[in-house]
């Protein structure tokens, strides 16, 4: 397929309409230890591009409240949901504050807390104290949660460390090995510091990116990143993913859904899972298949009768992630919207060449159906400032794909294409649809392949998205803008809409060791 962009009307209709309450202001984008400097001024107009090594702070980092809450009674769902979708709106207005005032800040480091963090800890502080008095309401006042309000100026890890995000603290890259019990997609991501350390070339490729881009469009790039630094050869990069072993009374079957590649153009930047009834919930672009009556005020019922890309049509699941573009210059209709360039999100989106949603089985023992509605979040939107404990990032290309990538972005070679995994949660806890960080009710398997107590094993979604995108670093997936386009901020996001006679046939086909569609 070409690497050409599709439809845009859905874009573009939905984008524009975004509630005026969660609009951000355009303004200059930053330009500090970012490869691609900024967005358009007050002119219009975008500055050169900027190529910064130095130690100034690139971004702001705030703790994730919502990842403290495991616990919401659900008279207050829908308060707390929208105040945290109000916090993220929070900093991302005070990232485009630092932004625009970076070369103040950096002559007067002072500014920095006076004319943003201290703002945004207030605004922050406010939110807080909503959402705990949203919780008491019908149960114990939250505790602790103060002490979540202040943030913080950081640097780019690229930037300080020879091994990229998580290479320098002897965390590894654990989460893609969790994440691959039961699939094909495990991979043991330990290796971390081995394919952020030969960054040699990074400048290289930046400076080439730049002039061939350049040259072809007549244009800058524009945004806010990714470095060359978050790009890495393929093949570079040492054998890191095994196939998880099989024991006795595998689930050993698979169910494969064609839902298509998005080739109708639906897009939105809403996440009704994690924001439901924010417009612009998300502050980034989303590629949707399956089911098409999904955004931010989508009900269990407008899903249940919406209509669906799948060739099946009892799946009226809903699969998203975050666009990819091209950091080409090319303005796309959502270049002057929320989600898109309001938020920094830049470039030419692009229509993936494939697209394969598989169910696989457990590696000890059979699986049962997922219930109707379950939500599953797998990734962290906010990896580069969360840090990787909930990470699942997987990047490689085709014909390496024994090599994963979880902090970096592949640089495939010429006949070669990007593939971007996930490798979903294939444990339930039996009860609960959502939670209240979305995560707890689902979790992945342990090393030995087995649940943990009380959860039970369910078809385990293993989702793979390819792209036919120029070799060399020239893109990047969508992101809330303080996390700079880093790839380990790759996340995908689930709702089963399977009707029960479809479900059924799933569960039937692993547990029966069958291959079906």
């Amino acid at each position: 397929m070409g690497r050409t962009s599709r439809k845009r009307s859905t874009l573009a209709n939905r984008a524009i309409v975004a509630s005026a309450a969660l609009i951000l202001g355009g303004g200059g984008l930053i330009a500090v230890n970012v490869y691609a400097s900024a967005g358009e001024g007050a002119s219009g107009s975008p500055p050169g591009r900027t190529w910064n090594t130095g130690t100034q702070m690139s971004t702001i980092d705030c703790p994730d409240v919502g990842n403290e809450l495991p616990d919401v009674p659900d008279e207050a769902r829908w308060e707390v949901d929208r105040e945290l979708a109000a916090m993220d709106t929070q900093i991302t207005d005070a990232y485009q504050q630092f932004a625009d005032r970076k070369d103040e800040i950096s002559r007067d480091p002072n500014l920095a807390e006076n004319a943003v963090l201290g703002p945004l800890k207030a605004k922050r502080t406010a939110s807080i104290d909503r959402i705990a008095t949203a919780v008491e309401r019908n149960a114990d006042r939250p505790q602790g949660l103060d002490g979540l309000a202040p943030c913080s100026l950081r640097a780019d890890d690229n930037n300080h460390d020879g091994g990229g995000y998580g290479a320098g603290d002897g965390q590894g890259q654990d989460a893609g090995q969790d994440a691959g019990q039961g699939n094909d997609q495990g991979a043991d991501q330990g290796q971390g510091g081995d394919q952020g350390a030969d960054q040699g070339q990074g400048d290289d490729q930046g400076q080439g990116q730049d002039g061939g881009q350049d040259g072809d469009n007549g244009q800058e790039q524009q945004g806010n990143g990714p470095e060359a630094s978050d790009f890495v050869d393929i093949q570079s990069v040492q054998p890191n993913a095994d196939r998880p072993r099989q024991r006795r009374g595998a689930s050993r079957g698979t169910f494969t859904t064609d839902c298509g590649r998005n080739e109708n153009g639906k897009f939105n930047p809403d996440n009704v899972i994690v924001a439901p009834g924010v417009s612009n919930g998300a502050h980034h672009m989303h590629d949707y298949v399956g089911n098409q009556a999904n955004d931010a005020f989508a009900s269990d019922d407008d899903l249940a009768n919406g209509d669906t890309s799948c060739r099946n049509q009892g799946d009226k699941s809903t699969y998203y992630w975050p666009v990819l573009r091209l950091q080409n210059g090319t303005a796309e209709n959502d270049a002057e919207a929320d989600g898109g360039g309001k938020d920094q999100n830049i470039g030419e989106i692009q229509t993936p060449s494939q697209v394969t949603l598989k169910f696989v089985g457990n590696p000890t023992g059979k699986v049962t159906a997922m219930p109707r509605f379950l939500r599953i979040i797998t990734g962290d939107a906010k990896a580069f400032t969360n840090g990787d404990a909930n990470a699942n990032a997987s990047w490689s290309c085709t014909g390496f794909e024994n090599r994963q990538l979880k902090d970096k972005y592949p640089i495939c070679p010429d006949g070669s294409q990007v593939v971007r995994s996930f490798a979903f949660q294939s444990c339930w806890d039996g009860q609960n649809t959502d939670s209240a960080n979305h995560r707890t009710h689902v979790a992945f398997a342990q090393d030995n392949g087995r649940c943990p107590n009380g959860f039970r094993a369910i078809p385990q979604l293993v989702q793979r998205v390819v792209y036919d995108v120029p070799p060399g670093p020239g893109f990047a997936v969508d992101s809330f803008p303080e996390q700079l386009h880093k790839p380990v901020t790759d996340h995908g996001d689930f709702i089963n809409v399977f009707d029960d006679n479809l479900m059924k046939k799933v569960v039937s086909c692993i547990n029966g060791g069958r291959k079906c569609r």
